[in-house]
This record gives structure tokens, C-alpha cells and sequence, in this order.
């Protein structure tokens, strides 16, 4: 596994120090001030570029222990090649924080289970955040699973790079919960056991403006087979609506690592038979986008016209959600 190299100060670190020690009088002071805060901004680069270097490796790591296709799985491959062209030095920009996912295998019981991976910039100094799931782990064994790996991860020496860590805990570790869930399903009532809970669940953010969010939102609605739309402006509205396990798993990935102001004001839950493809309001995942009021411009500060979005929910059934998600009696407009 990758260790920790100690680097050296960058080229003149010494005279900067010294200059700062000695200070001066009028511009000498600010001369020293700026070249400490240029060695401080030098410094804090190179550890942040020592820990993505490690990221980097662990991942490659990874590569090299899951090399068939489908098995790591990039959530955007642009973030990688970002990454290296910071290390390379050909880009001073600031990457997006690396996310993954890895497909873990179990042979007995015969499972796959996704461990979803975002690596703060910070990491290996921090935890990661680990997320793992399973088609064939019911909801309560998954919940227990990731309170047992996160334990797990806690009780690692701090600093030390864990993921691939983590993806021997969960092949050594799956079975119990594997089986405790087979066993739940099979006291499961014959006529229970072919029910689903389906759910509508409305989202609610200060704003939704940014490409790569909205790319985040969008694929994570599809890769859980979900419909429903997203409202880019201000406010910014989701609504995603199919199985409730995918519903939850999208709130718990799209919220991660950092998104604010973003409030869940409304789920609505209902048990059907099969799919609950019939209880859909949506027939895909739209984009959503109504004209703006005022001119303003080219300031990425717009506000959504919220009548046009009020007859878009009076067309699809879900007039109601307007008092919940703004607190007022929405009026549609007569033509």
C-alpha cells in the first residue's frame, strides 16, 4: 500500500521565514507579508497535491485488483483527468473531489455488493465517504452494514489510506448480513413478499445552477431508474418518484459531500403491487426550466417563474405540493 512521503520546503521557504522574522518598516512589511502568504499558499498546495497523489495511487491499486470492465466504475471520468493534469502541474485548478464506485463480489451466497467511494480532498488525513449497497441485502441488513463498516473504517490508524481496506471488510464481513436478510425474506408472508413501497419525494434548494450538479442529479435519477424532474434557477426544485430504496439512495448521494441549503419538504408513500410503474406521475426524468423574471442579464442569479412551474403541477397532478414546498396557496393564471 502507497506511503506517505515527507516533502522538502519549496525553494526559498528559509528566506521567506527569516524576511518575516526580521520585518521592516513600510513597504519591506508588505513585501514580507505577501511572500509568507505566498510560501503558506505554496505549502498548502503541495500538501494537497501529497494527498491526491495518494488518492491517485490507492485508485490505480484498484485498477489493478478489479481489472474487468464494469467492476470501478468513475462517477465522472472528467474529475480523473483533472486530477492528473494538477499533478502534472499543466492545470492550477483545483479539482473536483474523486468519486467511484467498486463492485464487490461475493461468492457464497452468491452477491454483489456497490461500495460507493468519495474522497475528500483532504483524505487520506480524513475518512472517506463510504456508502455500500445490495440488491440482495434488505434494508435494515444494508443500514447495519454501513454502520459496522464505518466502525470499521473509524478504528483504522488515522492517516492511513483505507478504501481497499474497506473492499476486503465487505468480502469478509458480507456473509452474516447476506444471510440474515435471505432468512428475513423467507418469513416473509407469500402475499407481502410481492409488494413494493413505492414514493414521490420533493426536494427543495436555495438554487440549482451548476453544470456538473445538475450532470450529478440527472445521472444518479437514471442509474436508479427513477422519474420525476429537476427545476434549475432559483429556487431549485427535484422530484423523483419510483422504488423507495432508489428515492432514498438518490437524497443520500446527491446531498454528499457538500451540498447546503437542500431540505427534503415532502415524500409520498404508497404500497402497489409489481413495480408501481402505474402509480408514475412521470414518464422520464425532465429538464425543467421556465422563463425568468426581469432581465438579468448574464448574472447566473435568476429567479423561475413560478406560476408557469404551478400549471406544470396542476398538469401532472400534484397542485398540492405548491403550498408545501413555498408555504403559499399557489393561483394558477387564466388564459
Amino acid at each position: 500500500m502507497p506511503r506517505k512521503v515527507a516533502r522538502p520546503w519549496p525553494p526559498g521557504a528559509a528566506q521567506v521565514l527569516t524576511c518575516a522574522r526580521e520585518g521592516g518598516r513600510g513597504s519591506s512589511h508588505a513585501r514580507a507579508s505577501q511572500e509568507v502568504a505566498d510560501f503558506t499558499s505554496v505549502t498548502m498546495s503541495s500538501i494537497i497535491k501529497e494527498r491526491l497523489e495518494l488518492q491517485m495511487a490507492e485508485l490505480e491499486m484498484l485498477f489493478s485488483m478489479f481489472p474487468d470492465k464494469g467492476e470501478i466504475t468513475l462517477q465522472d471520468e472528467n474529475n480523473f483527468l483533472n486530477a492528473q493534469k494538477y499533478l502534472n502541474n499543466t492545470s492550477e485548478n483545483l479539482p473536483h473531489i474523486i468519486e467511484y464506485s467498486v463492485a464487490v463480489t461475493i461468492d457464497e451466497p452468491k452477491a454483489r455488493i456497490n461500495l460507493q467511494v468519495a474522497l475528500p480532498h483532504d483524505y487520506p488525513q480524513v475518512p472517506p465517504h463510504l456508502f455500500a449497497r445490495s440488491s440482495a441485502v434488505d434494508r435494515q441488513q444494508q443500514l447495519q452494514l454501513n454502520k459496522d463498516l464505518a466502525s470499521y473504517i473509524a478504528s483504522l490508524e488515522p492517516g492511513e489510506l483505507c478504501v481497499c481496506a474497506a473492499v476486503q471488510w465487505l468480502r469478509d464481513n458480507s456473509i452474516s448480513y447476506l444471510e440474515n436478510s435471505k432468512l428475513h425474506c423467507e418469513n416473509v408472508p407469500r402475499e407481502s413478499a410481492v409488494k413494493t413501497l413505492f414514493s414521490r419525494m420533493w426536494i427543495y434548494s436555495h438554487h440549482i445552477y451548476r453544470q456538473e450538479l445538475r450532470k450529478k442529479i440527472f445521472d444518479c435519477a437514471k442509474k436508479l431508474n427513477l422519474t420525476g424532474f429537476c427545476l434549475t434557477g432559483k429556487p431549485g426544485i427535484i422530484c423523483v418518484e419510483g422504488v423507495k430504496e432508489n428515492c432514498e439512495e438518490f437524497w443520500h448521494v446527491i446531498r454528499y459531500p457538500n451540498w447546503k441549503h437542500i431540505s427534503c419538504k415532502h415524500v409520498e408513500n404508497r404500497e402497489t403491487d409489481g413495480n408501481g410503474d402505474n402509480l408514475r406521475l412521470f414518464q422520464t426524468f425532465e429538464d425543467l426550466q421556465f422563463q425568468a423574471h426581469g432581465d438579468y442579464g448574464l448574472r447566473n442569479d435568476y429567479h423561475m417563474d413560478l406560476g408557469q412551474f404551478l400549471e406544470f403541477l396542476k398538469g401532472h397532478q400534484s397542485e398540492h405540493v405548491f403550498q408545501i414546498l413555498f408555504g403559499i396557496e399557489g393561483k394558477c393564471s387564466d388564459n
